[in-house]
């Protein structure tokens, strides 16, 4: 336990300690969450700072597939005679019966003294457990939304690009962190992680929960042994309609000229190559790609209603989030769209189709300084469009008592609103992934119209913001504000200081 002891803590060890060390009675404490985020360190942590009389009172069990809930019975009734009071379990939801008999542990043995905490990476199985077994008996841990500043904090890695490229998991790497063999490194092994951590625990979950009757239309794809692979390709394709969004909305619109205008005045390397790109091209290009490969193998067609219930699951598993869309001219308009709570995978798989869109033989016309040039302008936008989720994200879970989304006018939008019911008032911000201050982002904030009729639907503006990546700098010391009254925030600052 000794090499654990001086890793810093995830917030919801305070949780799990309280629940050991307190009086509470009669509960389980369950703590799950996809794999490598970090439940199994939690436990070592916590045992490791028992004194020796509690230690001697605790056991570690790992739970093997082959295992039943009769045998665990056994174990917890032979532990009990013999004195133990702290039990920790791991991937209990190896048991084919647990979700269906886990009040066991609650009933039984949490009743009589034990604590008993049930950790696993089969989250929609414990998730079922405490709607069909053990209701109000448990005490629910997530670990699997990894916000920013527990990313800084416990690895004490700093910067929104990093978490970009390997948010969501954890690892005692330390500086290491961004080697090779991480998990979101490559597309081989981020698709590794889609497939075991949640494909598999999607499909094993499924098996499980009543007998195996709450497969709904999903069940002809399991039949077919083709479930595990349809979820693998509707998370790839969420994401591959995103880096599509991002070309369409983003790399065709009026913020392509100002990088063609700044690409060619660049002191090192001055390109035209923005001035020519047929960006229809690209488009189209980049649609072929979009299209489901090997679709004569399937026996089964994926449907929207498999689409809709894999969604769900996704949503269960804390994975996915919907981010609000309004529109200022039609208050009945509202549209969302998808934000993965694991940044770094979404990351890797656009990257790949970006990839792979470069090497396109449609492509090879260009040299390999401009097909360069042109991928790193589409992974800079698809960075922009990752800052400006996760920034939403992380505000919508810290804020939930505002509601938090982006509103549409008939041109231009304000990338976040933050608007407090209860006080009757509004925030608006920008986002930029961008380390300069230029008046040029801010001119919607600073749009009359725009703020007139925000202040009409939403109250009074309090304040109006700037997220980028450079400093935090007020109204007054900015030259380009013009007595605009915005403030410019660091990001990383932004998302150290939300508290969930």
């Amino acid at each position: 336990m000794k090499p654990v002891s001086g890793w810093k803590r995830r917030e919801c060890y305070q949780h799990l300690r309280a629940y050991i060390y307190g009086d509470l009675q009669d509960r389980v404490y369950i703590l799950y969450g996809l794999r490598r985020t970090g439940k199994t360190t939690l436990i070592r942590q916590l045992i490791s700072e028992m004194d020796t009389a509690m230690r001697q009172q605790t056991v570690f069990i790992q739970i093997q597939d082959n295992r039943t809930l009769d045998d665990v019975n056994q174990d917890l009734k032979y532990l009990e005679k013999s004195g133990y009071r702290y039990v920790f379990m791991d991937e209990v939801t190896l048991l084919n019966d647990f979700i269906e008999g886990a009040a066991l542990f609650s009933d039984v043995f949490a009743a009589s003294g034990m604590k008993i905490v049930l950790s696993g990476t089969d989250s929609l199985g414990f998730l079922f457990t405490e709607d069909e077994e053990l209701y109000d008996r448990c005490i629910m841990s997530h670990t699997t939304f990894i916000p920013y500043r527990e990313f800084e904090r416990v690895l004490g890695i700093e910067g929104i690009d990093d978490y970009i490229y390997y948010g969501g998991t954890m690892s005692m790497g330390g500086k290491h962190y961004n080697d090779s063999s991480r998990i979101f490194a490559t597309k081989k092994s981020t698709d590794e992680y889609v497939d075991s951590a949640i494909a598999r625990n999607i499909q094993h979950s499924l098996k499980n929960y009543q007998y195996g009757d709450h497969f709904r239309s999903l069940r002809e794809l399991y039949e077919k042994n083709e479930l595990t692979n349809a979820v693998n390709r509707i998370v790839e394709d969420i994401n591959h309609r995103f880096t599509l969004e991002v070309l369409t909305r983003d790399f065709r619109s009026g913020d392509l000229k100002i990088s063609a205008k700044n690409l060619r005045k660049d002191r090192e390397k001055p390109t035209d190559i923005l001035d020519r790109i047929d960006i229809e091209k690209v488009n189209e290009t980049l649609k072929e790609l979009l299209e489901i490969k090997n679709r004569e193998e399937q026996s089964v067609k994926i449907r929207d209603v498999h689409r809709f219930e894999i969604k769900e699951y996704l949503d269960l598993l804390d994975l996915t989030v919907e981010i609000e869309n309004r529109w200022m001219s039609d208050h009945n308009r509202k549209e969302t769209r998808t934000v993965f709570s694991q940044p770094g995978m979404r990351y890797s798989q656009a990257e790949a189709l970006i990839r792979s869109l470069m090497q396109d033989e449609k492509f090879r016309d260009m040299s390999l300084e401009e097909r360069k040039r042109v991928t790193d302008r589409i992974l800079d936008e698809i960075k922009g469009r990752m800052m400006e989720d996760i920034v939403l994200l992380e505000t919508k879970q810290a804020k939930n008592n505002c509601e938090v989304f982006r509103l549409q006018f008939a041109v231009g939008e304000f990338d976040m609103v933050i608007f407090d019911p209860e006080k009757g008032s509004c925030e608006i911000y920008e986002i930029k992934h961008s380390t300069e201050a230029v008046r040029e982002q801010c001119r919607h904030l600073l749009d009359e119209a725009k703020c007139r009729d925000t202040e009409f639907r939403y109250g009074p503006i309090t304040g109006k913001y700037v997220i980028y990546r450079g400093q935090t700098t007020k109204p007054e010391d900015m030259a380009e504000n013009r007595g605009g009254n915005v403030t410019y925030l660091n990001v990383e600052e932004y998302l150290r200081g939300l508290r969930q």
